[in-house]
Formats: C-alpha cells, structure tokens, sequence
C-alpha cells in the first residue's frame, strides 16, 4: 500500500469501529488472536530496537570534538527536558478535566471479553533495561576507545533493525490497530477513546506552539532580539515539516532561515544538522502528554487527582503506574531525552525508540504502546515542525555565546 502511515492509520481506525458494531465474536477472536502474535512480535523486538538505535547513535555523538559541540548537545538536551517537564506540568493539569477516569477503560488484551483462540510466547532476548544500559555502555566506549570495527558492526545492526521496523512494524501496524479499535468497538468502549484522543490532539498541538514561543523568547532575551520576528522568520521552516514531517528534509530550510536570522553561516552550518539529530523538544513533549492521557485512561482513583500519590488500579486489578507520581514521570522524561537521540533517521523513530522506556518505566503493555504510536502518528507533523523550528533557537544562542567567547 502506498498510502501514508497516518492515512493507513486512520482507515484501521475507521474499519474498526464501524465493523466490531456487528462483526460476530468468532472474528473479534481471531483479531485478537493475531494481534496477540504482533504483541509478542513486539515485545521481542523491543530490546533490539534500542541497542540497534541506541548505540550507534551515542557512539556518532560522542565521536565529535570540540566545546561547541559539548554545548551544543548539552543544550540540546536541556531543551528536551525541559518540553517533557512543560509537558507534563499541562498535562496533569488539562487532562483530568477531558478524560473521564471513571470509565477506568482497560486498553490490554487481557482484559478483554474476546479471549484469543490461542496464544504464542516470543520471549526477548533481553530485559528493556538491560538493553538500554549495554546501549550507553557500548556507545560511549565505542566513542572513547575510538572502536571501527565496532562501530561498523553496529551500524550495520542498526541497518538490520531499521529494516524491521520499515518492512515489519510499520506494515502490521495498522492491522494491529484495527485490531485494537475493532476489539473495543465490539466491547463498547471506542466512543469514549475516540473522544478523548481528538481532545488531546488540539491540546498537544496548542502546547507545540506555546513551546515555541517560549525557546524564542529566551533566546530573543539573550540575543537582545524580537522574539516574534525570529520565530516568524523561522516560519518557512516549520510549514516544510508540516509537509514533510521529517527533521532532515527540512535541514535545508531550516539552515536558510536561520541565516535569514543573523546566526553565522559556520554555527548554523555546525548546529543545524546537529540538533536535527539530537533536539527533539517537540517529540518529547507529544510522547510525555499521550503517556500520561494514556494512563488516565487506565483509569486514576478520584483521590490523587492533584496529588502525587499513585494509588490507581485497572479493571484487572494490576497496580498501574500514576500520572501524578513526580519522581516516576522525571526519571521517565530524563531517560526519554537520552534515547531520542535515536530517533530521527528511523519513519516513526522517536516514539519507536521511546517504547522500551514506555515499557520499563511506565510498564506500558503491547496494546498501551500500539494506542501510543496511535496517537503519536496522527501529529506526527506537528512534533517535527516543533522540533526544527527549535532548532533555529538553540542556533541563535550558540552564535551569541561564539561573538562573545571572540
């Protein structure tokens, strides 16, 4: 199928709801008995993903030299972080107010009335933990050690993963997702789902551009500029990746209008492609707010609704993990900055990377991860323009700190 992701997305979507009104229970069964095999599929390809992303990717970074680039990254994922706290900060307090907890709608398969016929284990080969710290660990040493051969066999892994992700993942995705919606549209539970997902939509793309104001508003104080006339400038390049939704399309762009701005051709030479790599502000930002509706939707006790004692349960009974519990939702985004850096030469890559963590440290199931990469597809665009605009931001602050180190 030619058809965009989003477009393949949206017509699962579609089928699923209108077809689990009055598809009989042998279908939805055997739905959920493929979607079970995706699910192990999944979850066995997960710790993959990350030391084939991972690794190479911190072992590029740290390859560099220089105090611009030790900077630069530095900023960069300062900037990251900072979106995933905003981020999160909004969305404790908007969610609550458009998600019906109460409802405490259960996303897993196991919880569903339509059992799978029958089921098969795909153990990983490894824990998602374990995967992301041998990823820091080879990554740095491949850059300190200075490793070749090393580095030229994860890179080649890094091929052999990005090709299932292209030719594997993303092809059954969408079947996973009509699945997914097929199984709660037969259960009654899709209306309410739908609902909440347009709300969070309009919320996350008002986020994106009051994010953006504020980078250029510490950047126009520090550059003793109009904040607005930098960020209108840099406008160009944030309707490119409207259309392109993709990081490096737009370096062209981005690096023009941030010349436009007054940034040197050299810094912007240097800082552009670099945080078009290692600068997702935008990425983070979607993927800390759908989490955390995500896990409203799991449904969230009345009584820590404002607090930060997590003390929800699903209709399973599981103890799930809270929104509103601080230090969990910290750690998450700290570790989220780190392996978006993965990210951008990968279709789907930031939220593909982020799902190990998704599942480690928020203990996110197959079917949660599938309603991620859900909602994330449907603005992907969005988090891209967010993430080159910045781009231009962080370009004006290195080009002020070089005039004043000369």
């Amino acid at each position: 199928m030619k058809f965009p992701l989003l477009v393949r997305i949206l017509i699962a979507i579609t089928l699923g709801v209108l077809l689990g009104m009055f598809v009989p229970t042998i279908v939805v069964r055997g739905m959920n008995t493929l979607c079970g095999i995706f699910d192990q599929l999944l979850k066995f390809l997960i710790p993959l993903i990350i030391v084939g992303l991972v690794t190479p990717a911190i072992a590029d970074v740290g390859r560099g030299a220089g105090k611009m680039l030790v900077i630069t990254a530095l900023m960069a994922y300062g900037a990251t972080v900072l979106s995933g706290l905003f981020s999160y900060v909004c969305s404790i307090n908007l969610f609550p107010a458009i998600i019906d907890t109460h409802q405490a709608l259960t996303l897993s398969s196991e919880g569903t009335k339509f059992a799978p016929y029958f089921t098969i284990e795909i153990p990983p080969i490894m824990p998602v933990m374990t995967a992301l710290v041998l990823s820091f660990l080879l990554g740095l040493g491949i850059a300190f050690f200075g490793k070749e051969g090393l580095k030229k066999g994860f890179d080649e892994f890094k091929d052999i993963v990005t090709l299932a992700i292209e030719r594997v993942i993303i092809p059954l995705l969408p079947f996973y997702v009509f699945g997914l919606f097929l199984d709660m549209s037969a259960a009654g539970q899709v209306g309410a789902v739908l609902l909440a997902f347009l709300k969070v939509i309009v919320i996350i793309f008002l986020l994106t551009a009051i994010l953006l104001l504020m980078q250029y508003t510490v950047a126009g104080i520090i550059t003793r500029r109009n904040p607005l006339r930098l960020l209108m400038t840099m406008l160009p390049a944030y309707f490119t990746a409207l259309g392109t939704s993709s990081s490096a399309a737009t370096i062209p762009v981005t690096l023009r209008q941030t010349i436009r701005n007054g940034v040197d051709e050299n810094v912007a030479g240097f800082v552009i492609p670099l945080c078009a790599t290692i600068h997702l502000s935008g990425s983070t930002l979607k993927i800390v707010a759908c989490a955390i509706a995500i896990m409203l939707l799991q449904g969230t006790d009345e009584s820590i609704l404002g607090s930060v004692a997590p003390s929800n349960e699903l209709v399973l009974g599981s103890v799930a993990p809270s929104p509103f519990d601080f230090p969990l939702m910290l750690g998450f985004i700290l570790m989220l900055g780190i392996t978006m850096i993965a990210a951008p030469g990968v279709p789907g890559g930031a939220i593909m990377a982020a799902l190990g963590i998704l599942s480690s440290i928020l203990g996110f199931n197959s079917d949660q991860q599938a309603m991620m990469i859900t909602l994330y597809i449907a603005m992907d665009s969005f988090g891209t323009a967010c993430n080159v605009t910045g781009d231009g931001a962080i370009a004006l602050i290195m080009d002020k700190l070089r005039r004043r180190d000369k």
